[in-house]
């Protein structure tokens, strides 16, 4: 009785388990944890968008004119794009909106569609996945077919078309439906054929054979077992999302202004990018760092989690 409560309350935490495995296996990368913190950093600066910004001074939709040049086309005053001590990182020309505002609210709205984009992908593929490679039969077929439906698609031209003709919704939501409905293949092939290795250990069919329904192994021994290759390829696909978040925002179908985003704030700084480069520079070197950051870590973690595995 003791040795069977000692497993339950220690099974979470267990030698093998993938959160063990990754926190191992991150301590002994220097790059990987360096990857770590600027993604942590990033996520607590959308989180904490709307105090940095008070702080700061100003909102991200708030303009000052008296940042800029009129007889300039509209420059920042100052040097490095006006940056001063009232504006951190500079104005935006010709409007004067503070630039260290919108970059901190656009990490917030640029994060927020790539996390939640990345949720819905996550859910259903591994929800189709299992299913998948755990009944088989038409339905692996059903699904199978799906997949490989929805990834033939032209995905980006496609997701410019829905942008373009949906225009009264709410924008951020519409991105993170649309972005989800063709990113959920990729991971639900990885699932399935991590589950058609599963089906049939011996632990799964002693489970079956116990007269425990089809939910309840899918839950307790299927599950965990595709736990470490999901946890890996979910912050491989998370850089996918918000690069292609930043796409659509250049390409003007999707965050509107003045809303902030870092893909339209870089679209927006291409004018200027030869008189004002700090206005250029700042969106996309965040940009850069996020989804530098998000590939490094998603690296360590698969090779980590999955060394076999391939990318999905």
């Amino acid at each position: 009785m003791t040795t069977t409560d000692t497993t339950d309350t220690t099974d979470s935490a267990a030698p093998g388990s993938p959160w063990r495995l990754a926190r191992a296996g991150l301590r002994r990368r220097p790059s990987a944890l360096v990857a770590l913190a600027v993604v942590a950093f990033f996520a607590l600066t959308a989180l904490t968008a709307p105090l940095l910004s008070a702080l700061g001074g100003w909102r991200p939709d708030e303009f000052d004119k008296s940042a800029v040049d009129p007889y300039l086309g509209g420059l920042p005053l100052g040097p490095l794009g006006g940056i001063s001590a009232e504006h951190w990182l500079g104005v935006e020309p010709v409007t004067g909106r503070d630039l260290f505002a919108r970059v901190v609210h656009g990490a917030q709205v640029s994060l927020l569609i790539a996390f939640a984009a990345t949720a819905i992908v996550v859910v259903a593929g591994v929800a189709a996945g299992v299913a998948a490679g755990y009944f088989g039969g038409r339905v692996d077929t059903v699904l199978s077919r799906l997949m490989d439906l929805t990834l033939s698609f032209p995905s980006l031209i496609f997701m410019i078309a829905m942008m373009s003709v949906a225009r009264d919704v709410n924008r951020v939501l519409l991105m993170v439906l649309v972005i989800g409905l063709f990113g959920w293949p990729g991971i639900a092939r990885v699932v399935r054929g991590q589950t058609l290795s599963l089906r049939h250990r011996e632990y799964v069919d002693a489970a079956r054979v116990g007269g425990a329904s089809d939910w309840r192994v899918l839950t307790r021994e299927v599950l965990p077992g595709v736990a470490g290759p999901v946890i890996a390829y979910t912050t491989l696909i998370v850089p996918g999302m918000i690069a292609t978040e930043a796409a659509l925002s250049y390409l003007g179908v999707g965050v509107r202004p003045p809303t902030p985003s870092w893909g339209q704030m870089i679209a927006e700084s291409v004018a200027f990018y030869d008189t004002d480069p700090v206005y250029f520079l700042v969106p996309s070197l965040c940009l850069f760092l996020t989804v530098l950051a998000f590939t490094l870590l998603g690296d360590a973690l698969r090779d980590v989690l999955d060394p076999r595995g391939g990318r999905p």
